[in-house]
């Protein structure tokens, strides 16, 4: 399907002097991760390896990214070659667990990934608690961060276990949540229902003096049948019912949280990212949400990584109507185009018939299985699938030369 698009399209750019035939041509290879199946590094990796075996004359940049999701932290530390910082932590369930964060800019910045302390991998599939998972672990590496006198922390808030709105966070900073009686709730996220007061007396200073960023990775708001509790609840295994619970403890802890701060958790963007925890920090920590993708194609310089080539390659798991919101290939495209440059995507699904606005961003979209197969087969063949995609890419790219 995508192949057919490959010639024309490209040979306009030969033809306007985008892409010089005689000349080794210039890629850039900016995946995001691929879920479930091979981080965005990994990605690119297998993609540059298909090109190198195809009949191509290229020269190829791997630039992988990330917009938030589970693995974007680590790509920013190594991306500015930091130092990893060792520490225990409890996991969603209290377990204690070693863990890391990093640090970079000269140890001014802490980057810290929510999933390695706070994360659904942490989890075997039968210990997925919804209403009681904690996102404390997190708020422990917070804490561990200000130890460090950073100025500022970076959150990534993919691959998440828990709803709860960031109090296990808060928790850990000092926080504490009370009922009408003044009594410590506990049983939290589920016991938010009973929430009536925010005790910020305990709240470590050090926060108050600290910049904290939020990556988030997805647009929706925090309440509602769009909100944290209804799209992301069942992935962390919360039933029916659970959702309705989380949704309606989400909804008490917006009101008090307004009551207190006049922050709107339930009105902010991105603030349904990871069960709720960005409108958390948002409404106590002032946490400055933003665009994941935006966030870091800025902050590692992409716009640089653009100009020293011809082609873009780009794609995750799936690239579709939805990927336009905010996704990591909506965000490498966008910058591309901005920069006239063809933009190449490889997903494991693409739609059959792509709309026109899909097209305003990716010239071809490509596929990468090549025959029927169940799910987890096609995981498995991931790798596989990218490489023998980047091979047939590639010979088709040297057609047009």
């Amino acid at each position: 399907m995508g192949t057919g698009l490959c010639i024309p399209l490209l040979k306009n750019y030969v033809i306007s002097g985008r892409i010089n035939s005689n000349t080794p041509m210039h890629i850039l290879i900016a995946p995001n991760a691929f879920k479930h199946s091979l981080t965005a590094l990994e990605a690119a990796l297998a993609i540059e390896k298909g090109l190198q075996l195809s009949k191509l004359q290229c020269i190829s940049e791997c630039f992988p990214v990330g917009d938030g999701g589970d693995g974007t932290g680590d790509l920013l530390i190594k991306k500015f070659d930091g130092t990893w910082v060792d520490t225990i932590v409890d996991d969603p369930l209290g377990r204690k667990i070693d863990s890391s964060f990093g640090l970079i800019q000269n140890g001014r910045t802490a980057i810290i990934e929510m999933a390695n302390a706070s994360g659904l991998r942490l989890l075997q599939s039968g210990e997925l608690a919804p209403l009681r998972a904690t996102s404390f672990g997190t708020g422990q590496q917070i804490r561990e961060a200000l130890g460090k006198t950073v100025g500022k922390i970076i959150i990534g808030m993919g691959g998440s276990a828990t709803v709860d709105g960031a109090c296990g966070m808060l928790q850990a900073l000092g926080i504490r949540f009370l009922d009408n009686s003044g009594a410590v709730l506990s049983g939290l996220p589920g016991n938010l229902v009973n929430l009536e007061t925010i005790d910020e007396s305990g709240l470590d200073d050090r926060i108050r003096h600290t910049e904290v960023v939020v990556l988030g990775d997805v647009d929706n708001q925090l309440l509602g049948t769009n909100g944290s509790a209804a799209v992301f609840g069942p992935q962390k295994g919360a039933s029916a019912r659970d959702v309705k619970q989380l949704d309606a403890a989400l909804s008490q802890f917006s009101r008090v949280a307004m009551r207190q701060t006049g922050r709107d958790m339930s009105a902010i963007k991105y603030g349904g990212t990871a069960g709720g925890a960005a409108a958390g920090l948002y409404a106590l920590l002032g946490a400055k949400i933003v665009n994941g993708i935006e966030f870091f194609l800025e902050l590692t310089d992409f716009d640089r990584a653009l100009e020293r080539n011809q082609i873009v390659i780009t794609g995750e798991g799936s690239v579709d109507e939805q990927t336009l919101q905010g996704k990591a290939p909506f965000g490498v495209a966008s910058r591309a185009k901005q920069k006239g440059l063809p933009v190449i995507a490889l997903a494991g699904r693409v739609p059959f018939a792509p709309g026109r606005s899909l097209r305003e961003y990716f010239d071809v979209l490509m596929a990468i299985g090549n025959e029927p197969s169940d799910l987890a087969s096609a995981l498995e063949r991931t790798t596989a699938n990218l490489i023998r995609t980047g091979t047939e890419l590639g010979n088709l790219l040297a057609l047009n030369k």
